[in-house]
């Protein structure tokens, strides 16, 4: 089983290297981004997305921004124009080829929009805790990444989700969910698994899991009803899920809080 989850971690480090270089239209799920934000994005960066939501249009002007799996920057480039200069941007990714072709431009788009707000680093999306500090980000986005987690980490990266946002912010993710369980045998397949398909999360205990890290308000933005894609009878869709993290009450009046 450790050989077979091995080929698995390496398959989505090498399929996502290749999707750096040259589009791969099978990582894609059809999703329509604002124009308006995209004319600022050289193509080389809009040509190699993957994603299965946008959840750049939940992001609001002067937030900060913590994009996990931020790929070749597109989301990232997106909020910061929604963003404004009094906002922050900050893209993380485990994978060199997509860091670089995000990176290599952030110079070209900042000088575009007339202000530099967006920093990438290099970091496994659960391994939040040397690098971005304790309620520190107003809304944290994600576009089709954590299905790609193996499932022992899982825990700990909602837990991580949850620590790095202040009280009132909000997690806003995109991913890919299942009807059914899905099979070992299709999770130990690492095509499928690097393809965003056999990682998915099943779709209430997606739900369950901002739940756990102890979100509260968890509501569904958007859902397919069509499949992505059905494999072995299981339907896969996209899902887009936003979940608050409970500030203080707040006083309202002679009264005390409310």
């Amino acid at each position: 089983m450790s050989g077979e989850r091995h080929d698995v971690d390496q398959a989505v480090l090498n399929r996502y290297s290749t999707a750096a270089g040259a589009c791969e239209t099978e990582l894609c799920c059809p999703v329509e981004y604002d124009e308006r934000y995209l004319e600022a994005i050289p193509q080389e960066i809009l040509e190699r997305d993957y994603g299965c939501g946008d959840p750049s249009r939940h992001v609001r002007r002067g937030e900060t921004v913590l994009d996990l799996g931020s790929g070749g920057g597109k989301v990232c480039y997106i909020a910061s124009q929604i963003v404004g200069p009094e906002g922050r941007v900050i893209g993380v990714d485990m994978n060199d080829d997509m860091l670089h072709l995000a990176e290599s431009h952030r110079a070209e788009v900042g000088d575009r929009i007339g202000y530099h707000n967006v920093e990438f680093h290099k970091a496994r999306i659960q391994d939040l805790s040397a690098l971005i500090a304790d309620d520190s980000v107003d809304v944290v986005v994600s576009n089709c990444v954590l299905n790609l987690v193996r499932e022992a980490d899982r825990e700990r990266l909602f837990a991580g989700i949850f620590r790095v946002l202040r009280r009132g912010g909000r997690a806003v993710i995109a991913d890919i969910v299942s009807n059914q369980t899905v099979p070992q045998a299709m999770k130990d397949d690492p095509t499928l698994w690097s393809g965003c398909i056999s990682g998915a999360f099943r779709e209430d205990r997606f739900l369950q899991a901002f739940e756990r890290a102890g979100f509260t308000d968890i509501r569904m933005l958007g859902r397919e009803e069509t499949p992505w894609q059905t494999v072995q009878g299981i339907e896969f869709r996209p899902l887009t899920v936003e979940a608050i993290k409970a500030g203080p009450k707040t006083c309202c009046g002679p009264e005390g809080c409310c």
